[in-house]
């Protein structure tokens, strides 16, 4: 399947529960990031909204060992 393909599928933001699995992670501490800035969120109303990429460039970004 082309990348392009796969990005089609993919949410472009994603709740707290989701986010917090995503990055294997337990939600209240997705919160204490969040509310530190270290992750970006998006709120909508009363609710925080993750962006799939902010998620992955944090990933990156924190990624130790290897090459980097």
């Amino acid at each position: 399947m082309s990348e392009r393909n796969e990005n089609a599928t993919m949410p472009l933001l994603v709740d707290e529960p989701t986010a917090a699995e995503m990055l294997s992670i337990s939600p209240r501490k997705l919160w204490g990031l969040a509310d530190a800035g270290e992750i970006p969120c998006l709120k909508v109303g009363r609710l925080k909204r993750y962006a799939v990429r902010d998620l992955l460039a944090w990933i990156e970004a924190n990624t130790k060992g290897g090459d980097q």
